[in-house]
């Protein structure tokens, strides 16, 4: 087990180069009046205002892209620099600084797949009351890692661990949906299995791949239009949430299901 980071220094430490894990938490931080609680909204605008292709950006563009007149962005901007999240170059434009990589790089190591997939399953299955699963690719197999069984008496049975075909079935054509063009989420009847229908989407993750695919799936007699009106737009909801909670973008996903 790695030993705890130990602080540098016995005060705070404000330095540019200063480590994320040297920068004591500010105090009472749930007792902030209204105009920290509107500084912290306005230091986070600041930081979304950059945008992928950018180079340094200069205080004037920084300012007019967060809404904020220069005076109230420069003095935002030495505060997030003095927390490493902001890097301001000797010719005084800005960057974006380490301290975000250090959160960035904490997120992917903490993130457990199935704290944001068991809640998504709960609820499909609570608002459609059908079975709902999570997929992952294997090669050229897609293998069931979670489930939830309906809660009706007549319902397709599947266990987790079992591997199917890509590119048959709802979540088999989902999980290469983005490669191979198809509307999503993907609808079979009777695919795989005769007496089953079934609805998926794929969920991508912070890289933009696909990380599983999420849907229902339930007897054909009962995958009516109404019932498919119901569980399409469902399954479309939970992969779009849950690929921004794995600090993904939906918008492929968004795009590919118009």
């Amino acid at each position: 087990m790695a030993k705890p980071a130990e602080r540098t220094g016995g005060g705070r430490e404000t330095g540019q180069d200063t480590p994320l894990h040297a920068v004591p938490p500010p105090e009472h931080v749930a007792s902030l009046p209204g105009d920290g609680v509107r500084a912290v909204d306005r230091a986070l605008v600041l930081l979304r205002s950059f945008r992928e292709e950018d180079g340094p950006l200069s205080l004037t563009e920084l300012s007019r892209r967060a809404g904020l007149n220069m005076t109230t962005a420069l003095r935002l901007l030495g505060t997030l620099e003095a927390h490493g999240f902001i890097k301001r170059l000797p010719a005084g434009g800005y960057l974006l600084g380490p301290s975000l990589l250090l959160l960035g790089d904490l997120f992917r190591r903490s993130l457990r797949l199935e704290h944001h997939v068991m809640p998504a399953l709960e609820r499909l299955r609570a608002a459609s009351h059908e079975s709902a699963a999570f997929f992952v690719r294997e090669g050229d197999q897609r293998r069931c890692v979670f489930r939830l069984d309906s809660p009706q008496m007549v319902r397709d049975v599947a266990h987790v661990g079992e591997a199917q075909p890509l590119g048959r079935g709802a979540h088999g054509r989902s999980l290469i949906a983005l490669e191979t063009g198809e509307r999503l989420p993907v609808v079979s009847r009777g695919e795989r299995l005769a007496e089953i229908a079934a609805v998926a989407c794929p969920v991508l993750d912070s890289r933009g791949s696909v990380a599983g695919s999420i849907g229902l799936s339930l007897p054909l007699y009962r995958f009516t239009a109404g019932s498919e009106a119901t569980c399409v737009p469902l399954v479309l909801q939970e992969a779009m949430a849950m690929t921004r909670d794995l600090g993904g973008d939906p918008a492929p996903l968004e795009r590919a299901a118009h």
